[in-house]
């Protein structure tokens, strides 16, 4: 068995669906070159240490997968057979403690349970063979994770070196109502022109998730300063002082633009409350000025460059739709008449409430929120009184 922290293999970095693009470019911007990108993950060669890298680094991704072996497979025999004779006792600990995860889509497995008890079964074999002890096993993801994936004949076995998915960020203890998961607040923002400068403005801001992530984002801090476990420090050969000198780079890298402004504004009390108290377990409380107005009362300074995001409720679980109308319309109306000069932008799962806005998109981004098939609509709101300035308004 390859020592893995050093050793070279395919490294596949899952993601929700549609933040691959945001997630190519985050992997991009540390240097890695992409050897293959589809709808839920990128997929680039490394080791274990860019592995950790990764893990710490970015704000899109859900897990960071290294790759042990590929198979052909036709039945759980031949899977228990494949894995029983890699090198398990030179991954895991003894003594230690590991789960199995899947996705697998073949006729001979009912469930993904069963698949997943072949690869435990072999794992624990081979252990007591090589070792005599057995590691202990269980669902949480606290220790070291092995990931199977099988379709058809065609199956992989990685290192999962993630565990619990990256794709929250640590800092939401209360999510308030219908929140927005944190990858997916950041893959909006780093969608966005945005300079990470100029002022962000997040009305209807909820729980904050938005404001807190651009926070994040401007400031250069990583999700991975907010956790301190990982599947990767699991794994025989792990050396913590590596994983350590490596945080401490990273949070010397936090830096603060002079006059950054970020203000997220709430009809609620109680979402300002809850969005103050995530703010201050991500560290940003003091970057964001939070308001409890109406959206149309927020403080929209004028600055070249600057933004305002909306992520209004859209009709699917929360809210009447006949409300929501109205909501839009006047969002609309906001966009047009207090904002001129910025770039808006609103995340919807609801297309036709969209058209209330009365104002022409010139982007469309496209994004999933669960299983909601959503646009990130972008808006040239010009400041000049020109007739190729003028706000278009759409008219469909």
């Amino acid at each position: 068995m390859m020592q893995v922290f050093h050793t070279k293999s395919k490294i596949i970095i899952t993601c929700h669906k549609w933040l691959s693009s945001a997630l190519t470019k985050e992997v991009k911007e540390l240097g890695f070159e992409i050897d293959r990108t589809f709808q839920t993950g990128v997929e680039i060669t490394g080791n274990v240490i860019d592995c950790i890298q990764l893990n710490l680094h970015l704000r899109c991704a859900s897990q960071v997968m290294y790759s042990l072996k590929s198979f052909i497979c036709n039945d759980p025999d031949e899977l228990y057979n494949n894995l029983v004779t890699l090198e398990w006792e030179k991954l895991i600990q003894a003594d230690g403690y590991f789960s199995v995860t899947s996705n697998v889509f073949h006729t001979t497995i009912q469930t993904n349970l069963f698949a997943n008890l072949r690869v435990k079964d072999a794992i624990v074999d081979r252990m007591r063979e090589t070792t005599n002890s057995r590691p202990s096993s269980g669902s949480e993801l606290t220790g070291a994770v092995v990931y199977l994936f099988w379709k058809h004949e065609e199956a992989e076995i990685f290192l999962d070196t993630s565990g619990e998915t990256l794709a929250k960020h640590g800092y939401r203890k209360l999510p308030g109502k219908a929140p927005m998961l944190e990858a997916l607040a950041a893959a909006t923002i780093l969608s966005t022109k945005w300079n990470k400068t100029s002022p962000f403005i997040n009305p209807m801001c909820g729980s904050g998730t938005l404001a807190i992530e651009a926070a994040l984002i401007a400031t250069n801090r990583v999700p991975g300063l907010l956790r301190t476990n990982y599947a990767f420090m699991h794994i025989k050969g792990y050396q913590q002082e590596y994983y350590l000198d490596y945080r401490k780079k990273l949070e010397a890298q936090i830096h603060i633009p002079a006059g950054l402004k970020i203000i997220a504004s709430d009809l609620s009390d109680k979402a300002i409350s809850i969005a103050k108290m995530n703010a201050a377990i991500a560290g940003v409380e003091d970057l964001i000025d939070f308001e409890v107005c109406d959206f149309a009362s927020t403080n929209i300074p004028s600055q070249e460059g600057a933004i305002i995001m909306f992520n209004p409720e859209y009709g699917e679980r929360l809210g009447d739709e006949i409300e929501l109308n109205a909501t839009y319309a006047r969002i609309g109306d906001f966009l047009k008449n207090q904002c001129k000069g910025y770039t808006g932008y609103v995340f919807t799962g609801n297309l036709d409430l969209a058209k209330k806005i009365r104002l022409k998109p010139s982007r469309r981004i496209e994004f999933y929120n669960a299983t909601i098939d959503c646009r990130l609509l972008e808006y040239e709101l010009y400041s000049g009184t020109r007739r190729s300035d003028k706000i278009e308004v759409d008219q469909s």
